[in-house]
């Protein structure tokens, strides 16, 4: 079942698009690359391949440690 999030952007169009948008820039940050790179790091480092049900969650103030957890639990979270 998807989010209410995921539900609102699959009927508003326009707001997908600048949502999109604002990701995007977000992601070239340096917050954002930093985010990315240690989520891919951390992944491989477990061995989840891409598709699996579980995400790469990491441990609370770690950049580096984590273990494999339920993408709702993991998400949920934060």
């Amino acid at each position: 079942m998807a989010s209410r999030t995921a539900e609102y952007y699959k009927k508003n169009p326009e707001a997908r698009k600048k949502r999109l948008k604002q990701q995007a820039k977000y992601n070239k940050t340096g917050k954002g690359l930093a985010l990315r790179v240690n989520a891919n790091r951390l992944r491989d480092q477990l061995n989840i391949p891409v598709g699996d049900k579980r995400d790469a969650a990491h441990y609370n103030g770690s950049t580096t440690k984590g273990r494999p957890q339920s993408r709702s639990k993991n998400r949920s979270r934060k």
